[in-house]
């Protein structure tokens, strides 16, 4: 892990010739840099790529000023001036440098060690940590490698994004604060201590892996039959539902299969009794198939036959005597 001093870079030890630094590294070598507070973020080749990517595609030099007036002043309206500007990138050994145009103010400051160091404004995922975007850097004697705003010491009490997969495990709302965080983790350890702790096991609290397996089968089994037996009864509700409707004229013999379809559920079967009782009669009950042509009859069968013969009746005189 890299020192401290390597987090920033000290501008007065590569003054040459009485010149400002052309070239400064920005972010030290990864995976894994940290700040003075102990926090972490993953500068890794991704990490590099998506750098440099997004420099690329903004198509603008990236500033660099005096104490991140850029986050501070800036967005308050105030003066917030260039002390140079980041043209270039390039990762050297893992570590990410910048190609500087200084102003001849911020340039002669430099030289002259009033100030020391430059600290990069940089935005990452929450979640992985890994950097993603440089925003700028500033000019400062008081560096430190903090979160996505300023890697700038300071005393205010930056809050930390707590993962939310984290605070799912410790059973923690995403509101919860790092020191509940650390609090129920602790808990847990404790827990997990003495759940580790060698004691008898009370057996009334244990049943054998047989028994359980066959009361498992058992609840699979009833569990099924029950639901067999409500889709049987659904089933008939259904049919009688059905119908009733076809009798009463409610609904025709075409449109069985759609509302058969339609009463899968309870939900269904509850909307198909409401549309029966509000709906009119569609097909009204005939005896159509009751009824005979006029002037038909029906013909003798074979013992009819054999009786007229005996009578010496022909067909159509015993049909008219039956009539």
């Amino acid at each position: 892990m890299k020192t401290q001093l390597a987090l920033n870079t000290d501008l007065s030890a590569t003054v040459s010739d009485g010149k400002a630094p052309e070239w400064v590294e920005l972010i030290p070598p990864g995976p894994q840099v940290t700040g003075r507070d102990g926090r972490q973020w993953l500068f890794d080749e991704q990490a590099g790529m998506l750098v440099q990517s997004s420099f690329t595609g903004r198509s603008i030099d990236l500033p660099i000023d005096w104490e991140h007036a850029t986050q501070h002043r800036a967005t308050k309206g105030e003066d917030a001036p260039a002390a140079g500007w980041i043209k270039q990138l390039e990762i050297r050994s893992g570590a990410l440098w910048g190609l500087v145009d200084w102003t001849p103010r911020a340039s002669a400051q430099v030289i002259n060690r009033e100030y020391r160091f430059l600290s990069p404004v940089f935005d990452f995922d929450p979640d992985t940590t890994r950097i993603a975007r440089l925003v700028s850097a500033g000019l400062t004697n008081k560096p430190n490698f903090l979160l996505t705003a300023l890697n700038q010491e300071t005393t205010e009490n930056t809050p930390v994004k707590l993962s939310p997969a984290l605070l799912t495990a410790l059973g923690l709302p995403e509101t919860a604060t790092e020191e509940q965080a650390i609090a129920a983790s602790t808990q847990l350890k404790a827990t997990a201590q003495a759940t580790n702790t060698e004691q008898r096991p009370n057996l009334e609290q244990f049943v054998p892996r047989a028994d359980y397996n066959a009361l498992e089968i058992r609840a699979t089994n009833a569990e099924q039959a029950l639901a067999t037996q409500k889709k049987t009864e659904h089933d008939k509700a259904v049919e009688a539902l059905i119908t009733s409707a076809t009798q009463a004229g409610k609904i025709t013999p075409a449109t069985l299969e759609y509302h058969r379809a339609a009463c899968q559920d309870e939900t269904g079967l509850a909307r198909f009794k409401a549309f029966v009782d509000a709906a009119p009669v569609v097909a009204a009950a005939t005896n159509l198939g009751e009824r005979k042509p006029d002037n038909t009859a029906t013909a003798l069968n074979a013992e009819e036959q054999q009786v007229a013969s005996l009578l010496g009746m022909s067909e159509a005189e015993f049909i008219k005597g039956k009539a």
